[in-house]
This record gives structure tokens, sequence and C-alpha cells, in this order.
């Protein structure tokens, strides 16, 4: 008989049981726990933990304390019996053994003696089990294990209960049985909003690899940009908790922070998705739905037939066709030559650069001024203004309203962001997505922040967005640049003002701009393998 005083305690370790339970997020820990916990209050000799998965009950932990058994969980010692089918091909129900039964059933069984039964679960397979390892199973104590949706997920079985001052085998009691219950429901409601979880951080998973795959399928350059650019920061992210000098070595990300950083990185550019194609893709300065150098080169072409039909006019006017005007033709000779190198350096210019010299964007005027006459007689200047605009572009192949357009793809990233109802552990992800464009200094973009006013992971954003930007080799407007070119930049924006010193030095000091390069850039670009 049961005492008060017993049973209070019993209570008292089972809710101790479900406290623990509650806290656990390993899974295979939290299974050990409720197989290990139901055995403690029960005193049961030994229990087997199974789960419904694929029409069958899988065995997950097993564990007997006289046969020295402990299977399954985090023991490393595999269970090698084979699921128990619940329905066959039919669907008809296989309820021949206990486990079964309260798997279909969701009900409880409690048997006292499974040598004396004489109900309709089989017990052969048990006996012969006992006659192979010298183990008498006695008492059996199978409970369903019900979510909150009154689903059966799993199965909590105990065999032989044994009496705490005779250690004699004895069977379950009524209050093991509602306890166990109470366990085995606690348990179930546990391990399903574990599931659940684990299910919401798939579907963000899912959906974040959706928006990365939309960019990518739009562009081959940002999609590329979206893949690295967390590669990068995880990297540093990392580093810094590898840090254990200076101004970092206080900073720590746990899991969840990290995992918060990947996200987002892998969202920090999901406005793109709005930012037309022909500005995303722009791969030369005066590309828009085609390359227009080409209507460039046809007017030069024209203007070369206008010069060479002018010159045989003279030489008819002269009626010098045996005795040609040497004059005229050196004069044309070098006209065409002068045609072929302008026409070559609109070509260069066209193709863009990380800078244009003042004296390259008053030769692209000069030429736009040269003239060519259409079918009609009308003549026009070789270039029009928008085409000067473009081609006078300082830096890369955009001008200044695609670069706005570019550019607002951050506020658009923000917007969407902050409309999604993150989870507690990626509240943070709109803010650090949303900071890869501010600087240190206050003047960045689209907010103006300082770096006090952006966490780490924000910062951490800004070096890896830049420096992939400086490395990719698949940009539309660039080849992939040198190792030496793209830190000497990066040192020169950390001079500036706009990254962070600190992440910057951690970066260089532990090697992770090297470490990067030699998975993701060309062999031609690795020129450096320190930074001064």
């Amino acid at each position: 008989m049961v005492t008060n005083d017993e049973l209070l305690a019993r209570v008292e370790e089972l809710n101790a049981i479900g406290i623990s339970l509650s806290a656990e997020q390993n899974r295979e820990k939290m299974l050990e726990r409720i197989l290990i916990g139901a055995k403690k209050i029960t005193n049961a000799d030994g229990g087997t933990l199974y789960l419904v998965k694929d029409n069958h009950l899988h065995f997950e932990i097993m564990r007997t304390a006289s046969l020295n058994i402990t299977k399954g969980g985090t023991t490393g010692e595999a269970i090698t019996l084979k699921p128990v089918q619940l329905y066959n091909e039919n669907q008809v129900p296989n309820t021949s053994s206990v486990a079964t039964f309260a798997a279909i059933s969701g009900l409880t069984v409690n048997i006292a003696d499974a040598y004396d039964h004489t109900g309709e679960f089989d017990f052969s397979g048990t006996k012969a089990y006992d006659e192979q390892t010298g183990y008498h199973s006695k008492s059996f104590l199978t409970v369903p294990m019900k979510n909150h949706e009154n689903q059966i997920i799993g199965v909590l079985q105990l065999i032989n209960a044994l009496d705490r001052t005779s250690n004699e085998v004895i069977s379950f009691s009524m209050e093991d049985q509602q306890l166990v219950e109470s366990l085995a429901s606690q348990a179930a409601i546990t391990l399903t909003n574990q599931l659940l979880i684990s299910e919401l951080r798939t579907l963000i998973e899912k959906f974040v690899e959706v928006i990365a795959f939309t960019i990518d399928e739009k562009s081959p350059y940002t999609g590329g940009h979206c893949r690295r650019v967390p590669d990068i920061a995880m990297r540093i992210a990392e580093g810094v908790n590898d840090c254990n000098h200076g101004p970092l070595a206080e900073v720590n990300f746990s899991e969840e922070d990290l995992y918060e950083l990947k996200i987002a990185a892998l969202l920090h550019d999901c406005g793109k998705i709005t930012t037309p194609v022909h500005v995303v893709d722009k791969s030369s300065k005066l590309e828009t739905i085609y390359d227009r150098i080409e209507n460039v080169q046809l007017r030069f072409e024209l203007i070369r037939k206008e010069r060479e039909l002018a010159l045989l006019k003279m030489q008819i006017a002269e009626q010098s066709e045996f005795k040609p005007n040497d004059h005229a033709q050196k004069l044309y000779k070098e006209m065409m030559q002068k045609l072929d190198g302008d026409q070559e350096f609109l070509a260069q210019m066209n193709k863009g650069a990380e800078f244009m010299e003042d004296a390259h964007k008053a030769r692209v005027h000069e030429i736009g001024s040269y003239s060519y006459q259409l079918h009609t007689g009308e003549h026009r200047p070789l270039l029009n203004a928008d085409e000067i605009e473009n081609l006078c572009v300082n830096r890369g192949t955009l001008n200044d309203k695609e670069r706005e357009l570019i550019n607002n793809h951050v506020v658009t990233s923000i917007n969407m962001l902050a409309q999604l109802p993150f989870p507690r552990y990626l509240r943070n992800v709109p803010e650090i997505a949303g900071s890869h464009h501010e600087h240190m200094d206050g003047s960045g973009y689209p907010r103006g922040l300082t770096g006090e006013q952006m966490s780490v992971q924000a910062r951490i954003m800004c070096i890896a967005d830049i420096f992939e930007a400086l490395t990719a080799s698949d940009r539309p407007y660039k080849v992939g640049m040198k190792l030496s070119i793209a830190m000497k930049i990066m040192q020169d924006m950390v001079a500036s003002g706009h990254l962070d010193p600190d992440l910057f030095t951690m970066f260089v000091e532990q090697g992770i701009f090297l470490e990067y390069a030699k998975h993701n850039l060309k062999p031609e670009q690795i020129d450096q393998r320190k930074v001064s």
C-alpha cells in the first residue's frame, strides 16, 4: 500500500521530470528522460519507448537495469530490432502485441503477469527472449502517448515493477498507471511542441531558400551574391567567438545568434525581387534591353562611308582617278585611324570599371560631338545626351537613377522583412539584414546609422557584403578583383570610417579573408597571403 508521503514524493518527481522535459532541446536526451523518468517513478526494471512513424512502431530507447541494457538515444548503441507494423496492406489493425494495441486503440494496458495472461495478446516473442537471456518478463504497463490533438505519437512500455523494499517483481499499481499516463501526456505534448518548433524552423529555412532561388532565377549575379555573403558572415561570426583578446573578446554569439545572422544574411538582398532585371543585370553602360553600343558602331560606319564618299567625290571632281590626291588620301587614312581608335575607346568605356578618369570623360564628350547624316539629309551627333551620360558613369555601369533603383532594394528588404512575424530568436533579422549598406560614421544608407546604433551582427554584414562584392567574378561589368586590391580598398574604407576596425582587424589576423578566398575565388585572384 502506497503511503501519502510516498505518493507525494512520486508526484513531485513527476513534476520535476516535466520541468526538465520542457527545458530540454536535444530530442534524443528528451526521449531518454521520458523513459528513465517513467522507470524511476514506478521503480520498473526495464522499459521501451516507441515512436509512431509511417504506420510502424519504431524502437527509440531501451533500458533494462538487471541486464545492463542501454540502447538508443545518446548511448551510441543502436537498436537492431525491426519496427512493428500497425496496419497491414488491407488496413487491418495489428493488435496482437500490447504495444501495437495501445498505439492503435489509445488505451493503457496493465498486465500483472504475462505468463498467466489468457487474453488476446501474443507474448510468444517475449517468452522466447526470456528463454534466450534468462530474464523473466512478468508485469507490463503499456501507455499510449497522445498529443494535444489526441493523436498517438508513441508508446511507453514498462516491464517488471519492483517492490521498493524487497526488490521482488510486483504488478504495476493504479497509482503507477496514473502517474505514467500523466507523464506520457506531458511527454507527448513536449515532443509535439519540439516537432512544431522544428517544423517552423524548417519552414523559415525553406522560405528563405525560395527567396534566394527566386533572386537566383531572376539574376545569376545576385543569386551568387546571396549564397556567398552568408558564408563570409558566418566565418566572421565564428571568428568573433574564437577571439580571446581585444574589444571583441567579450562578444559571444549563441547558437540562436548565429542562426539569426545566417537567416539575415540569406535575406539581406530579398528586396531585389522588385528591382528591374535590366538594371540588376546591366553588364555595360549602354545596355538597356540590348547593348546600345551596337547603334554607336553603326553610326561610326555611317561616318566612315560619308568620309569615303567625300574622298571619291573629290577625286571625280578633280578628274584624278589615276592620279589620286595624295593629301586627301592621307587625311582620309588619318581620319579612318582616328575613327577606329575612337570606336575602340567607346567600346572600352562601355564596359565599366571601378573609376573613370576626367580625361576619359572629356574624350567621350568630344567624340559625342561627331555628326553623321541620315538618309533624309539630317545631321545628328554621334552620341545623344543619354548615351554620353551613361558612358561617363564614374564607377560600374549604373547611372544615378539606376543606382538609386538598386539602392532602394535595401528599403524594400526592410519593409518586406518587417511584415514577417519572426519568432523571438529571429526578431533582429530585419535590423541585421537592412543595415548592410550603413557606415560606422553614419554616412551610409538608408537610415544613416552610426556604428553605435548597429548591432555587431549588422556590422559583420557590412564587411561580408562589401568583401563579396569586391571579389566576385560573376558581376556583369567586371572580372574578379585581385585579393590585394580588394583588401586595400577595405583598409581605406576602415580608415575613412565606413567599416568596423575591430572586426576588420580580426578578419585579417585570423586569416578569414584568405580561407574564404581559397574556397570561392579563382586561383589567379589570390595574389596576397597577408595584409600589412
